[in-house]
C-alpha cells in the first residue's frame, strides 16, 4: 500500500483525501513522502551492492593464483650427458624441467632427476631473465634438488605449512614447463585425486588429475590459497590411462630442504636391516601386516639382537605395516637416537633396542604400475 500511495501522489498531483486512503490511520508528515525516482534509485543501488559483492564471492580466483605464483617458478634446460647417442655438437639434444624459488637470494627447488646429469644448465626465470647453476645438491631418494642461481629479488613461493589440511576434491593448479621450453610458465587446473600414495617412491605422494607432461617435473602443484602443496614428480604413462600425476607433499621438500641446507645431504636415520612387505601391502590390501626382516645389516641390529626371519610390528610404539610408513616415521628421527621395536621373534613378542645408524631408507622393489600396462615415469 506504500508503494501504491507513493505511484498515485506521483501520477496524479495528490490530495489530502487519496494520502488519507494510503494512510488511514497516521498520516505521513510533511516531506516524509518520497518520489518514485527517489525509491527506484535506492533499489538499483541495492541491487547493483549485492550483485557486486556475488560477483566478488563467485569470480574464478584461479587467473589470479596463477599471477602471483608464477614469478616464483622458473625453468631450467641443459645437455643431457646420460644419453650415449647423443653427439658433443648436437645443441638441440635438450632436456628441460621447472623448479620453485625458494629463497630470494637465488635458491631453487626442483627434481633431482631433472638435474642429475644435465650439463650447461641454464635457469630462465619468469621476467625472461637466463642464469647459470652455481652450486647444486641432489637428494635422489626423495627426487629433491637444490641448486643456485646468482639472482637477487627472487619472489619465493609460499608454501603450505599443514599438509594434513588438504582435501580430496580440492582444486590445484601446476604450474610449469611441459613439452617445450617456450612454453615456460604454462597452467593447468585439476583437483587432488588422493592422499598418502606409495606409489614408487620412498615418501607418500599427493595424486591430482592435474595435467602433467614432461618438463612440469619440478614445478609447483598449487592450492586456492596460492600455496605450494608439493612439487610435482611423476605420472603414469600409458595407452587408456589419463591424468595420474603424482606430487611430493610440501612437508617432505621441507624436511629435505632443511637437511639439504644445513649439511649439503640428508642424513637418514637407518635400522640397518632389510625388510619385506606383507602380500597385502604389495598389492594395497588395506592390512597392518608386519614386515619380515630378510637380512641384518648393521652391527648395531646384530648387537641388538635381531635376526633374519624376525617380524617387525611397531617402532616406539608407531605400528608400522610397510616401508614407506618407516620412511616417514623417520622424518623425526636422527642417527644415533635409541628407538624401541616390537617385534616377534622364534614365535616370541619382544622388545628389541636398537641405535639408529646412518644410511639411505628402505625402498621396496616393487615398481609402480597399474592395470597391467600402465607404468610410473618421471616428467623431465
Amino acid at each position: 500500500m506504500l508503494l501504491c500511495g507513493v505511484l498515485l501522489s506521483g501520477a496524479g498531483g495528490g490530495t489530502p483525501s487519496a494520502l488519507a486512503a494510503a494512510f488511514p490511520d497516521n498520516r505521513p508528515a510533511a516531506g516524509a513522502v518520497k518520489s518514485f525516482g527517489d525509491v527506484a534509485s535506492g533499489q538499483v543501488a541495492a541491487a547493483a551492492a549485492i550483485s557486486k559483492k556475488n560477483t566478488a564471492v563467485t569470480a574464478d580466483a584461479v587467473p589470479q593464483i596463477i599471477k602471483a605464483v608464477s614469478p616464483s617458478v622458473v625453468g631450467i634446460i641443459g645437455k643431457y650427458t646420460g644419453d650415449p647417442g647423443s653427439g658433443p655438437d648436437d645443441r638441440y639434444n635438450l632436456t628441460h624441467g621447472s623448479g620453485i624459488v625458494v629463497k630470494a637470494d637465488g635458491w631453487i627447488i626442483t627434481n633431482a632427476h631433472v638435474i642429475k646429469g644435465l650439463q650447461n644448465a641454464v635457469v630462465v626465470t619468469s621476467d625472461a631473465k637466463s642464469y647459470s647453476i652455481t652450486a647444486s645438491y641432489l637428494d635422489e631418494v626423495s627426487d629433491l634438488a637444490l641448486v643456485k642461481i646468482n639472482a637477487k629479488f627472487l619472489k619465493p613461493a609460499r608454501f603450505a605449512s599443514a599438509a594434513n589440511q588438504i582435501q580430496v576434491g580440492e582444486k590445484v593448479i601446476a604450474i610449469g614447463t611441459p613439452i617445450s621450453f617456450s612454453l615456460r610458465n604454462s597452467a593447468t587446473v585439476g583437483v587432488v585425486s588422493g592422499l598418502n600414495r606409495a606409489v614408487d617412491a620412498a615418501y607418500r605422494l599427493i595424486q591430482s588429475d592435474t595435467a602433467i607432461n614432461p618438463g612440469n617435473s619440478g614445478g609447483p602443484l598449487v592450492s586456492m590459497k596460492g600455496e605450494v602443496l608439493g612439487v610435482n614428480s611423476l605420472k603414469y604413462a600409458a595407452v587408456g590411462v589419463e591424468n595420474m600425476g603424482f606430487s611430493i607433499p610440501a612437508d617432505t621438500v621441507q624436511y629435505i630442504m632443511n637437511q639439504l641446507f644445513k649439511y649439503g645431504e640428508v642424513k637418514r636415520p637407518s635400522l640397518g636391516l632389510e625388510l619385506e612387505e606383507s602380500w597385502s601391502a604389495i598389492v594395497g590390501l588395506p592390512a597392518q601386516d608386519p614386515l619380515t626382516v630378510t637380512k641384518v645389516v648393521s652391527a648395531e641390529a646384530e648387537k641388538a639382537g635381531i635376526a633374519a626371519g624376525d617380524v617387525l610390528y611397531a617402532i616406539d610404539g608407531h605400528r608400522v605395516a610397510s616401508l614407506v610408513d618407516i620412511n616417514e616415521w623417520f622424518k623425526g628421527y636422527k642417527p644415533g637416537a635409541a628407538v624401541k621395536l616390537l617385534m616377534q621373534s622364534d614365535g616370541d613378542i619382544v622388545t628389541r633396542r636398537l641405535v639408529l645408524g646412518q644410511g639411505d631408507p628402505l625402498i621396496g622393489g616393487v615398481e609402480a604400475e597399474g592395470d597391467g600396462d600402465a607404468e610410473a615415469h618421471t616428467e623431465e
